[in-house]
């Protein structure tokens, strides 16, 4: 259930963060408990992303798609990796293996479609809080890549909303000399 909320809850900050009135109800559906909008005009839509992308069009701000062929591809890719992975992933060890292949991937990045600010940061920031806000500073360390694109995504505007704030150390406790 408490993915449920998650997904609903998302869903609320990311129509604030884009600029949108609100008031769309959300419900889930399965037992994934996979998010669900009932529009207006048709049928509902079901599923975090295409209610996300859903969001994103009706705020007109498509870049956050991705603006080329390839940038939608990779945020895609990411948006798909969060609810396959993300979502579904529940011991330690999906969590170091999450962490790991998010690390490795953002090691030359900024931001994981590259150098622009994506939806695919948007939901794996809200996907990932959970697991942030309990590492230590060592894991924190460990995973350096992820734990600088986090804290750059928390302090990008209008994102973190009512989320805490989770506390990266700018110096080094100890060194990695053995």
């Amino acid at each position: 259930m408490a993915a449920a909320v998650r997904g609903a809850e998302e869903l609320g900050l990311l129509e604030r963060l884009l600029g949108l009135p609100g008031g769309n109800k959300y419900g889930v559906q399965g037992e994934r408990q996979v998010p669900v909008l009932q529009t207006n005009n048709g049928p509902g839509l079901t599923g975090l992303v295409t209610i996300a992308a859903h969001l994103v069009r009706q705020a007109r701000k498509d870049q956050l798609l991705g603006s080329t062929a390839e940038e939608k591809a990779v945020v895609q890719q990411w948006l798909e990796y969060r609810v396959t992975r993300v979502n579904g992933g529940s011991s330690k060890e999906d969590t170091r293996t999450i962490l790991k292949d998010l690390n490795m991937h953002l090691e030359d990045k900024v931001y994981l479609a590259g150098n622009i600010f994506t939806l695919a940061d948007v939901l794996m920031y809200y996907g990932l809080h959970h697991i942030m806000v309990d590492l230590t500073v060592q894991e924190k360390e460990k995973y350096l890549n992820v734990s600088r694109w986090f804290n750059h995504i928390q302090h990008y505007p209008g994102v973190r909303q009512h989320l805490s704030n989770v506390v990266f150390l700018k110096n080094r406790l100890y060194t990695n000399a053995h």
